[in-house]
């Protein structure tokens, strides 16, 4: 099931991609701050790639991301990392130490890998919602309603609706 809702919400921000322009993924939004579509794709792309890289040594660091330019302005190279994270996806759970400095102190938090993929499934969304804020000024993009909008919170709709 968690697969399956990653492949729908990676599946939502392609089919995004997919409509937009150079200057409509790189174009800075006032509205998120001066940042771009593309910046937004290349933090979810670089959350996905942080764990896959970092799997197999099983401590996880996310502030530990290339920041790849190319991903936040080459709308096909976002693509292809994204069909890339799809196949990737499907491995063995297994208990992962995350690694993050706060505040100049080191942390290192038990977790595991189905943890981390439910982790970034909600990190994605969440900057979904804030790449809707830049698609919604566009006339020209089309955007279904629950993009960026956490599963639960379309449940919540459905039972409202009855």
């Amino acid at each position: 099931m968690l697969i399956a809702s990653l492949h729908k919400t990676l599946n939502e921000l392609v089919s995004l991609l997919k409509q937009l322009s150079k200057e409509d993924y790189t174009a800075p939004c006032s509205g998120l701050s001066n940042s771009s579509i593309g910046e937004h794709t290349r933090h979810i792309i670089e959350m996905f790639q942080c764990l896959e890289n970092q799997y197999k040594s099983g401590i996880v660091n996310y502030d530990k991301r290339n920041r790849d330019y190319r991903i936040q302005t080459d709308t096909d190279f976002a693509l292809q990392c994204f069909a890339e994270i799809k196949i990737q996806i499907e491995k063995e759970n297994k208990t992962l130490m995350l690694q993050q400095m706060v505040d100049g102190e080191e942390l290192r938090i038990e977790s595991n890998y189905f943890r981390e993929l439910l982790y970034n499934l909600e990190h994605c969304i969440h900057h979904q919602a804030l790449i809707k804020v830049a698609v919604l000024q566009s006339q020209h993009l089309q955007v279904d309603e629950n993009f960026g909008v956490a599963r639960s919170t379309i449940e919540y709709r459905k039972q409202c609706a009855q």
